[in-house]
């Protein structure tokens, strides 16, 4: 009799225990296919850097694609960090120009900051632009930031650098949860909620596809071996034209003792 009984409670702790484990499976296999269906309705966020304009004075512009997976945009904001490397500069005051004028949303975090340095002089720089969206596209964002060439040192035999502008941070916040979201935040940062404010928000940082590699910009810099001929001749006529102001003033100039 004893025997039976330990019989049916192990068959009845067995029956129990695949019970528990399809249950557990089950519950796995339903939130990995949740999950995997998540993924599926997540569309690639696209970002288009490229520079406009040519000379030492250029246009970085930023273009931002969500595609059609996102409720409602309008809820969202979008911030852009961007590394400025030491070889180009930002000017803080024409950035507060274009924000009076409304143009664009953009201010540097570095501080210290001299625009005048040469580029072997100078450290990297980072400015938060606040994109706005596109008229032009729904899911759009874009941003744009003035640029300019650093001085740098002459070379002795290519008379071009490079100066490589790496891809932004993405960060996005959102006034409601989206669950869609999830498929492309990567972290949070802290970051002040807007431009006009100085309270901090938890950004989400978005994971993103680029169109293009990073931005190489080419600079032209003089050449070393033409250091003695740039001199002599900056001299001669540093001389000549002192030595003609002079003469103008000593001829036309009216003198009173």
């Amino acid at each position: 009799m004893a025997v039976r009984v330990a019989a049916v409670r192990a068959v009845a702790w067995l029956l129990l225990g695949a019970a528990t484990g399809l249950t557990r499976r089950s519950a796995v296999l339903g939130a990995a296919r949740s999950d995997a269906g998540t993924r599926a309705m997540c569309s690639e966020i696209i970002l288009r850097q490229e520079v406009l304009k040519d000379g030492f004075h250029r246009d970085l512009l930023i273009k931002v694609k969500f595609g059609e997976s996102i409720e409602d945009l309008q809820t969202c904001r979008l911030l852009i960090k961007q590394d400025i490397p030491a070889g180009l500069f930002v000017d803080p005051y024409e950035l507060a120009s274009l924000r009076e004028r409304n143009i664009t949303e953009a201010v540097m975090v570095s501080e210290n900051f001299d625009i005048e340095a040469p580029n072997y002089l100078s450290k990297e720089s980072e400015v938060l632009i606040y994109a706005r969206q596109d008229s032009q596209c729904v899911d759009c964002f874009q941003a744009f930031l003035p640029v300019h060439y650093r001085y740098h040192r002459p070379h002795s035999h290519d008379g071009e650098t490079s100066i490589v502008v790496n891809h932004p941070d993405l960060l996005m916040f959102c006034d409601q949860e989206f669950p869609i979201l999830k498929c492309w935040a990567h972290s949070k940062v802290a970051a002040p909620c807007a431009l006009e404010n100085e309270d901090i928000c938890q950004w989400n940082k978005m994971k993103y596809k680029s169109v293009y590699k990073n931005v190489t910009l080419q600079v032209p810099v003089g050449l070393t071996i033409h250091t003695s001929l740039v001199c002599s001749v900056t001299l001669f006529v540093t001389i000549l034209c002192s030595t003609l102001i002079l003469v103008a003033v000593f001829k036309y100039g009216y003198f009173s003792l």
